[in-house]
This record gives C-alpha cells, structure tokens and sequence, in this order.
C-alpha cells in the first residue's frame, strides 16, 4: 500500500529526527534518501552528523535529483529533504516554472511505487520577505512544491520546537 507523509517545520525543529523515529516504527530496515549536494566543508560535516545518528539498520541512498531511479517497492523511506531537492532543481533549471514542473513530474513518477514515502522539508516561507531576489524565487519554489506534496500527503505533520503537531 502506498502512503505519503509530510513532515514540515522551522530548521532545527526536530523534523528529521522525528521522521527517522517515525520510519522506526513502521521498519526493521528502513531507507534514508538523502537529496543533499554537499557543497561545502562545513555542510559535509552536517551530513556526517546526520548519517552517525543512523544506525546500521538503514539502508542509505544518495539522490540529488532522479528519485524515481530508487526502487522502493514494499519499503518504508525517508526522503531529507525537498528543500535541498528544490534547489538541485533551481540550481540546473535556473527557472522557477522550469524547475516546479520538473519537481512535480519526478514526485509524482516516485511516489507511484507502492511504498511508505516519509519527506521531510522546511517551512521558509514564514518569515518576511527577502530583500534578495535569488532568495525570493526559491521561496516561491519551495512554497509551491510543499503544497503539492501536502495535496497528496495522507499525512502531515508540523514540528514546533521538537513537538509534532498533526496538519492533516
């Protein structure tokens, strides 16, 4: 059976962890999609942190983009996260339009498997408005692609100050 899960929140809002706890529970043997480009020293050790706070149960994959590559039939799997997803996209496709459309066609190309989809992704959006346009147009991409997940999520989950809270 397929599900979607979507777990949104503020950065350093407990979102991962929650969904790492959350994938647990429903698997021995989950998988851990990381979609990050690591682009710096700084960001590598992030990761690193992140992957040392998984145990050997999880099976690791590294996507940046082609998730639907991922055979993920029968299996539970954290995708962390569609923000670092959408700026893969932005990054190449340079337009928002260009970049939304392509997000959307491979989501819905991956999400067709019968698996447990957990994606993470971050609430940017929350905040003013950024004086930097680079910035504002990610914003809108980022807005726009988490409401398309939530359309099709079964489930969403806020977390606020490590507390999930059910959307929906």
């Amino acid at each position: 059976m397929r599900k979607i899960i979507l777990i949104t929140g503020g950065q350093r809002s407990g979102k991962s962890a929650y969904a790492e706890q959350l994938a647990l529970s429903l698997s021995p043997r989950p998988v851990y999609v990381a979609t990050a480009h690591v682009w710096d020293e700084e960001f590598r050790q992030r990761v690193e942190k992140h992957q040392a706070r998984r145990g050997p149960q999880w099976e690791n994959v590294e996507e940046e983009r082609s998730l639907s590559r991922i055979d993920l039939k029968d299996r539970v799997a954290v995708i962390d996260c569609i923000t670092l997803w959408c700026t893969n996209f932005l990054y190449d496709l340079q337009e928002v339009d260009q970049a939304l459309e392509a997000l959307k066609a491979e989501f819905d190309r991956f999400t067709a498997q019968e698996a447990t989809f957990i994606f993470v992704t971050n609430e940017i959006g929350s905040g003013g408005v950024s004086d930097n346009a680079l910035q504002r147009r990610f914003t809108d991409l980022q807005g726009w692609m988490n409401q398309y997940v939530a359309a099709h999520a079964d489930e969403v989950i806020l977390m606020v100050s490590g507390i999930p809270v059910k959307i929906k």
